[in-house]
């Protein structure tokens, strides 16, 4: 059963700026924040997910991007230890809840915005570096959970995390296991993708600007932004299902569905 982990977006709002996508000038909607994620989780839970709920910090509005608290692979939870200030006490009240939640726990040395930058492919992890997660982190990685890591460098200051840029759509791996942007990444990396998934999703500008990739796939189904029209065209084609959830009001924030998203792997 796919497990997932997930924070209510109770506090939600864009009160500073960390990423292009966020603009506090901008007045945000917290009720209709709530309602899109309300209706992420009732999709989740649909598809059988198990999903628990981290309690949400006063103060803390980017707390509902859940992905970014950690990465857990094999019962072991990788703190995330976050660039910004501002989102710095979210990576120790993740670290609690995994504790509490029975999860062996490493505390973080090096920077890194957990499932924003690692995510997992087969038996290989993939880490984003360029804007948030220090390459020392991708290493940090490796060492914890005994994988394969593979850097991949971000160039495009609007997909700062991997997951903006990179979606997992059959976490078993395989040369079509993935989607992704090339522009979002320099030559080299564009050359392990091509490499490694020969058969990609490769997805167009305008679906990635609407956060397309940031999706999240239990193999079968893929749940993803509905403006992403041409990407859950090409999904339905290679036989996923697919489920589309409006999470615009997240989206002002520079998150989606995956970002709201953390994966439990036990």
């Amino acid at each position: 059963m796919t497990s997932v982990l997930m924070c209510r977006p109770e506090h939600f709002t864009v009160s500073y700026r960390i990423n292009p996508w966020m603009r506090p000038e901008q007045a945000t909607d917290t009720r209709l924040a709530l309602a899109q994620w309300e209706t992420l989780h009732a999709v989740y839970r649909d598809l059988g997910f198990d999903v628990r709920l981290v309690d949400p910090l006063p103060g803390y509005p980017d707390m509902v991007y859940a992905a970014n608290g950690g990465t857990v692979i094999d019962g072991t939870a990788l703190t995330a230890r976050f660039r910004h200030t501002e989102r710095a006490a979210e990576g120790p009240a993740y670290g609690a809840w995994f504790r509490a939640a029975g999860f062996a726990v490493h505390e973080a040395r090096h920077v890194n915005e957990g499932e924003g930058d690692l995510l997992l492919v087969g038996d290989t992890v993939y880490a984003g570096t360029g804007f948030r997660t220090d390459p020392r982190g991708h290493a940090e990685a490796a060492e914890v959970f005994g994988r394969e890591v593979v850097s991949l460098q971000l160039v495009d200051p609007r997909y700062y995390h991997l997951d903006t840029a990179f979606a997992v759509l059959d976490p078993a791996g395989g040369p079509g296991a993935v989607a992704y942007l090339p522009g979002a990444f320099d030559d080299a990396s564009q050359e392990v993708l091509r490499f490694r998934f020969p058969d990609a999703v490769v997805v167009s500008d305008d679906d990635a600007a609407v956060l397309g990739l940031n999706c999240f796939s239990d193999g079968r189904t893929v749940v993803h932004a509905p403006q992403a029209e041409k990407f859950a065209a090409d999904l339905a084609e290679r036989g996923f299902g697919t489920v589309g959830v409006d999470t615009s009001e997240l989206r002002r924030g520079g998150g989606g569905i995956k970002c709201a998203t953390l994966e439990l792997r036990s």
